[in-house]
């Protein structure tokens, strides 16, 4: 068996305390579809972007959220919230089982500076099996404007790629043809879930191992439950997406270093002439 039945919750939401009406939501999904296995939310979904409600993990918004996932035995990646960790700020996302127990956590490698300020950046890839499905990813919003952050879970076998959003800007049709590039290009599913109402414009996608769109989400409130199918990555990688290309085997294949990862000065040279990372004035 290896399809995963999973949904994503694109949420109208605020700047604020959102646990109830995102239980609301839960419990409203799994009465209509009780043949999900996983629910996935966009990025700071609980409180929105204030950092006021930034709290330690385990804590008590996360304690909420296992409660509800070990209620309707789902896998439950709930969005992120702002962590305090060590007198510094993350911000993480909890990967919670069917159980109720947190099995892992992921941090935001590249948080969208200058604008989230304040925010540390991440330095853990996190990858999660689930059982008699396969392997999954996780990152969040910016990160994948990094290639790098996609590919090094791929490589770690994530055949799924978990992608939390919470984007409001004019930018987000970019976002689009990157979660269709990314997926493509590491022969995997991408899951790109975004937030809707006052704090993101929605159009959540899924894409599919060919960079195939799977389903788009218009701009407001929207529940799309899907059932992927594992076996189509795995076809994709040993063979090719429809028989062509292999970029995962000729990326193993490669003897290449390329420069700016093997050498400073390479990586600097011209990337320091493009001045300080600062809001533009």
């Amino acid at each position: 068996m290896s399809q995963l039945a999973i949904a994503g919750l694109q949420l109208e939401l605020n700047n604020g305390d959102n646990l109830e009406a995102i239980e609301r939501e839960i419990a409203s999904v799994m009465a209509r579809f009780p043949w999900l296995k996983m629910l996935v939310i966009g990025e700071l979904a609980a409180f929105g972007s204030g950092k006021g409600f930034a709290e330690g993990l385990p804590g008590p918004a996360e304690k909420y959220f296992c409660e509800l996932a070990k209620k309707y035995k789902v896998w439950l990646i709930p969005g992120s919230l702002y962590e305090k960790r060590e007198g510094e700020i993350f911000n993480t996302t909890s990967v919670i089982n069917p159980d109720g127990k947190v099995v892992s956590r992921y941090s935001k490698m590249f948080p969208w500076t200058p604008y989230e300020s304040g925010v540390e950046a991440g330095n853990k890839f996190v990858v999660f099996d689930v059982p008699d499905v396969g392997r999954l990813g996780i990152s969040i919003c910016y990160d994948m404007w990094f290639p790098e952050t996609t590919r090094t879970l791929a490589c770690m076998g994530a055949e799924v790629i978990i992608h939390l959003t919470m984007t409001n800007t004019i930018d987000r049709d970019a976002e689009l043809a990157i979660v269709r590039a990314s997926a493509v290009t590491n022969q995997c599913y991408v899951v790109d879930v975004n937030v809707a109402g006052q704090i993101g414009n929605g159009h959540s996608i899924v894409a599919g191992p060919g960079g195939e769109v799977i389903y788009q989400a218009g701009a407001g409130r929207e529940i799309f439950p899907l059932v992927l199918d594992l076996s189509a990555v795995r076809t994709a990688r040993e063979r090719g997406w429809n028989g062509l290309g292999q970029p995962l085997k000729s990326f193993r294949d490669s003897k290449l270093t390329f420069p700016p990862y093997q050498d400073t000065e390479a990586k600097h040279r011209y990337l320091d002439t493009l001045g300080s990372l600062k809001i533009p004035e």
